[in-house]
């Protein structure tokens, strides 16, 4: 089968032919629909050789949709020919996180050597993905696998973080939203969906701004140094009840602990290295600041309800299998708008 793989440190993924996969006890061979392109990729293909965590050559790819090609001895509950999307933060399925779905926090898959596809484990912008369990596939009941695939992770992941702060979402709060691509578009549209809370986008790019505009976003602000004082002004001085940085990067970081309120939730889901210390004076009293990493099990089922429900839509951009090197190029440039979705067998 084809597949877009990342062979050496620091060169770009490539387009290769692999053995096609065949799934032995307890597996599900699923034939791909869809997978998702992210800036995950983007910074698992930039990490140094000196700390690389995974064997090279990797298989990319860690949302995917697809339909069950063959099953396994011993897999029950599912059977060829349903249309699923796969559940991404695998582990052990045994530990006190993972009892509770909650396989996103599993305390032993170091341990194990379990990793998500694409993110250590063979990915999904192949033709085909082998699941090691069936409990990692969600039926789609209806839904599109193109638009629904970026849901099992630029979906779930945001609705994890915003999930957390919304006790503190009232009528009239205000939820700031940094970065409005692929994940932050996304929480836009939950913020309205879940919350009555005003929401303000902040992004770099005023094409990124139009789209946060048009996915309901109250307001729209270039995400710059004056930003902070941008959202105080809104807020009558008192800021942010919320602030959710999609970004991550230190001057993003920095600006989303100015603009919080007291009492406010700060949460950075970006990856690009940004710290934000506590303490008294650091700043506003009793900011609650977290990391939250990607969400369980029951939540992608949620958030695959809430799309079922019309609450929620990806804007996506559609690649071959072999334009896929082209969709990481773009991505890296910040030149896709919403997310970019492989067809391997398109």
């Amino acid at each position: 089968m084809k597949a877009v793989q990342y062979r050496e440190i620091g060169a770009a993924p490539e387009v290769v032919t692999v053995p096609d996969p065949e799934p032995g006890p307890g597996q599900v061979l699923l034939r791909v629909s869809a997978a998702g392109v992210c800036h995950s990729d983007i910074a698992v293909m930039e990490w140094p050789a000196e700390n690389f965590p995974y064997r090279l050559p990797l298989t990319l790819g860690h949302e995917g949709t697809g339909v069950v090609a063959a099953i396994g001895a011993g897999v029950t509950g599912i059977y060829e020919g349903d249309p699923v999307a796969v559940y991404g933060p695998q582990g052990c399925g045994r530990c006190a996180k993972c009892s509770q779905g909650k396989e996103n926090y599993c305390t032993r898959a170091a341990e194990l050597g379990i990793f998500p596809p694409g993110l250590g484990a063979p990915g999904a912008i192949a033709e085909y993905l082998l699941v090691d369990d069936a409990r990692f596939l969600v039926p789609l009941h209806g839904l599109d696998p193109v638009t629904s695939v970026p849901l099992t992770d630029a979906g779930l992941t945001p609705y994890h973080a915003i999930k957390r702060s919304l006790p503190k979402l009232v009528p009239g709060s205000t939820a700031v939203v940094i970065g409005t691509g692929g994940l932050g578009h996304v929480a836009i549209q939950l913020l309205r969906a879940l919350s009555p809370a005003r929401v303000v986008a902040l992004d770099v790019a005023e094409s990124k701004l139009e789209l946060a505009r048009a996915v309901g976003a109250h307001e729209a602000l270039l995400s710059d140094d004056r930003a902070p004082g941008k959202v105080r002004e809104l807020t009558g001085g008192l800021g942010a009840e919320a602030v959710f940085d999609f970004v991550g990067a230190q001057p993003t970081v920095t600006a989303a602990g100015a603009m919080a309120a007291v009492e406010a939730d700060v949460t950075v889901v970006g990856i690009a290295g940004g710290a934000l210390p506590v303490g008294i004076g650091t700043t506003a009293f009793e900011v609650t600041v977290s990391a939250p990493y990607w969400g369980s099990r029951a939540e992608l089922v949620e958030v695959l309800d809430l799309a079922r429900a019309g609450a929620i839509e990806v804007a996506v951009e559609t690649y071959s299998l072999d334009e896929a090197p082209r969709a990481y190029e773009r991505l890296h440039q910040g030149q896709v708008q919403g997310r970019a979705v492989v067809l391997p067998n398109g």
